[in-house]
Formats: C-alpha cells, structure tokens, sequence
C-alpha cells in the first residue's frame, strides 16, 4: 500500500513537470511567434512610410494642411509631407546604407513613450527611433541626440554595432539624417561605447551635449569623444557644425551604450 502511494506520487509529480514543461514551450512559442509579428509589421510600417514618401499625390493632398503658424519655420520638405500628416510627431528619417537603419524618427515631450511604441501609436517591443525631448530641429540644435534599441532581430538600431568594425566604416563612412525641413549628409567623427554616469558624477556625459556654450567647451567635448573613439575615423570639428549623435544599449562587458557621433557636411 505505502508503495502504491510512493508510486502515485512520483505519477503526479512527473505529471506535474510535464505540465509545467508544456506550459513554458506554448508560451515561449507564443512569444517568439509575437515578436516576430511585431518585427515582420514594423519592417511592413517602414515600407508603406517609404511609398507614401514616394507618392506625390500625398503632396497634392496634404500639402495645406501641414501649413505651420510660425512663419519662421520653413516648408516641411515634400517628400516628408505625407507621412508627417499621418503622425505629427515626426521628426525626420535616418537611413544608413549597409544596415537595416532605414526609419522615420520621432520626438514628444516624453523620452519613453517611443521606446515601446510605433509610428501609429500601437505598443510595440521594438519602439522607434526617436529624438532627445531637449533637442530641436528648428531652430536647430547643434548636436542632435537620436535613440533606438538595439533589438536582437537588427531592427532599429541592432545593426548599428557594424561601426565597431573599422572595416565597416572604411565601406560606410556617412549617414543620412534628413529633418522634415532639410536634407543631410553626415560623415561619422567617433565611434565609443560608454556607460551612463550617476547624476552626481563630473565627468563628460554625451547623452547631455546638445549646445555648447562656447568654442572651448565644444572642442573640450571633441577630445573627450576622440579620446573615446575606438578608431580614428581622420574626421575632424569645429565650433558652429551641426551634429548628430546615434545611441543604442550596448551588450558588450562594462559598457550600456553604443554611441556614433557624426557631422554635417552637406
């Protein structure tokens, strides 16, 4: 009788693990199979923002609606008009050839609401790449801080970490940043990964340079950056450039972010 319930017991234990057992394998599966419909739909998002890009009868049909009060602020460019109608929260478009970097890129008053939301508002794991709330793309900041995560699937700014390779640069060494009002090409200056400081820390924290106040705290920042940099890109600034700063989480031992800072040249 005893080993009957020994016996029993082992049944319902095994059953028991068994159960568990299915229950992790259906919801891992249900997982992978939602993040890969999110990624699937965020390259879809991308693709049908591209066509509106493209279409001119987007501009035919939206042009004065985007129409600004401030008579200060230029024409959104033609290109961005359609897809600025469908979320004002546009900012610009950040592409980079060899990568998968090819996206619209935001901005609101709140930093977190685009690390888990896409450009129709819908929640979504992958977010986009957005825009420092600090920064402003009219009248312009100097320095232009761009986020997006670095999702294992390459999506937003997974692929970024090619820079680490300076034979990537050597093939890629510029990145195209367009704002809603201007086109721009940008040759990349550094390349680093970084941690992110306590507050109280006095110590060059990049994720804080947006203006300089003067000449000698802009070059101060450069050497801090070239300092930083893991290779020598031959790149080189000066007071007065506008520039852009890419930032993504960075996996690597000792370091939370990978960081490529470039500037425009045309």
């Amino acid at each position: 009788m005893a080993k009957n319930k020994k016996r029993k017991k082992k049944l319902d234990a095994r059953q028991t693990v068994m159960l568990l057992c299915i229950i992790i394998a259906i919801g891992s599966f249900g997982y992978l199979a939602f993040y890969n419909y999110q990624a699937s739909h965020s390259s879809e998002q991308v693709d049908n923002l591209n066509k509106v890009k493209d279409d001119n009868s987007f501009v035919r049909k939206y042009k004065a609606t985007v129409k600004l009060d401030d008579k200060e602020t230029p024409d959104i460019l033609e290109e961005y008009v359609g897809p600025f109608n469908l979320n004002q929260k546009l900012v610009g478009w950040v592409k980079i050839d060899g990568t998968k970097i090819d996206y619209p890129v935001m901005q609101t008053s709140n930093n977190d609401y685009y690390l888990d939301h896409n450009f129709d508002q819908e929640e979504d794991k992958n977010g986009s790449i957005f825009l420092d709330k600090e920064c402003s793309i009219w009248p312009r900041s100097q320095n232009l801080l761009i986020y997006g995560h670095n999702m294992k699937s390459g999506k937003m700014f997974g692929t970024l970490k090619s820079y680490k390779d300076k034979a990537f640069f050597d093939k890629h060494p510029q990145i195209q940043f367009d704002t809603i009002y201007e086109k721009g090409i940008y040759d990349v200056m550094y390349v680093f990964s970084e941690v992110v400081h306590e507050e109280t820390e006095v110590t060059f924290k990049y994720y804080q340079f947006i203006n300089a106040n003067s000449a000698d705290e802009y070059n101060s920042y450069m050497k801090d950056m070239s300092e930083m940099s893991l290779y020598d890109t031959g790149v080189t600034s000066e007071y007065g450039d506008a520039l852009i700063t890419l930032s993504t989480c960075d996996y690597t031992q000792g370091a939370e972010r990978f960081v490529i800072v470039a500037k425009k040249v045309k």
